[in-house]
C-alpha cells in the first residue's frame, strides 16, 4: 500500500491535490453539519451577525481561497508550504461551493429547492478531482498512444473529436455528462448520441418540426427523472439536509390596510 501511494500520489506530485480534495470534502461535510445544527436549534452554534448583518460562510471561503491559491503560487514546489496552501485552498473552496446556489441566484436560497445546486456542484467537483487523481486527462489525452502523440495531426484530431462530443452533449442539455465527458470520453459520446432533453438548445432548434422526436425525448426524460430524482434527492438530503417545504396558503394574503379589514372572529363580549 505504501509503495502504491508513493508511486501513484507522491512521485507524480499529486499529494497537494489529494490533501486539497480531502480538506474540501471534510470542510463541506463539517459546514453542512454545523448549519443543520443551527437550523435545528441544537448545540452552541449560531449564525454570525455582527451589527445585525448575517455573514454567510462564502465570505471567509473567498478569503481562504485567495490565500490558498496565491500562496500555492508563491511557495512553488516547497512541499510543506504547498501542502499547507492546499489545506487552506480546500477549506475555502468547500465554504464557497457550499453556497454556490446563493452566488448563482444572488439570494439566500440555502434551505430551498434551488439550494440543491450547491450539493450537485460539490459532488461533481469531487468526482472531477478524483478523476484527476486517478490519472485521467481532459478530452481523453491520456489514452493517446505514443505514436499518435508524435503526429500532431492525430493528436489534434483526437482532441477535436472529443471536444465535439462534449459540445453536442452540452447542447442536448446533458450538463453532467458533458463535464464528465471531458475526462472520460465514452461518457461524452453516449450523451451526444442520445436524444436531447426537452427545453435544451438542441431540442428547440432541431426538434421543432419533428413531433415524434419531441414526444419521445419528453417521454424518455420523464422516465429518467422519475427513476433517478428520488435517489438523487435522498442522497442530497442525507449529506446536506432536506430543504424547507413551502406549505400552500389556505387564504390569499390580505393587502388592505388594517382599518379597512373586517373584524376578526372572536368571543362574544356582550
Amino acid at each position: 500500500m505504501g509503495h502504491w501511494f508513493y508511486r501513484n500520489i507522491v512521485e507524480p506530485g499529486k499529494l497537494p491535490l489529494l490533501v486539497a480534495l480531502a480538506s474540501f470534502v471534510l470542510t463541506f461535510l463539517v459546514t453542512r453539519t454545523v448549519t443543520r445544527l443551527i437550523r435545528a436549534g441544537k448545540g452552541p452554534f449560531r449564525n454570525v451577525r455582527p451589527g445585525g448583518l448575517h455573514i454567510h460562510h462564502v465570505v471567509p471561503g473567498v478569503v481562504l481561497t485567495l490565500i490558498g491559491g496565491f500562496g500555492s503560487v508563491a511557495v512553488g514546489r516547497h512541499e510543506a508550504g504547498a501542502i499547507l496552501c492546499a489545506v487552506i485552498l480546500g477549506m475555502g473552496a468547500g465554504l464557497v461551493l457550499d453556497e454556490f446556489a446563493l452566488i448563482l441566484h444572488l439570494d439566500d436560497v440555502y434551505w430551498t429547492e434551488q439550494g440543491r445546486k450547491s450539493v450537485e456542484v460539490v459532488v461533481l467537483t469531487t468526482a472531477l478531482l478524483l478523476l484527476v487523481l486517478g490519472g485521467f486527462s481532459p478530452l481523453g489525452v491520456d489514452e493517446v498512444t505514443p505514436e499518435e502523440r508524435q503526429g500532431r495531426g492525430s493528436l489534434i484530431l483526437t482532441i477535436t473529436l472529443n471536444f465535439v462530443f462534449v459540445l453536442v452533449a452540452l447542447f442536448k442539455g446533458k450538463f453532467r455528462m458533458a463535464i464528465l465527458g471531458l475526462f472520460v470520453w465514452p461518457v461524452a459520446v453516449f450523451g451526444a448520441l442520445r436524444l436531447a432533453r426537452p427545453g435544451s438548445l438542441w431540442a428547440r432548434r432541431l426538434y421543432r418540426n419533428r413531433p415524434r422526436a419531441r414526444a419521445k425525448a419528453g417521454l424518455r426524460a420523464f422516465h429518467h427523472d422519475r427513476r433517478w430524482d428520488r435517489v438523487r434527492r435522498r442522497f442530497q438530503d442525507l449529506i446536506a439536509g432536506a430543504p424547507d417545504r413551502v406549505l400552500p396558503l389556505r387564504h390569499p394574503p390580505d393587502d388592505r390596510p388594517p382599518e379597512d379589514r373586517p373584524p376578526e372572529d372572536g368571543p362574544d363580549r356582550r
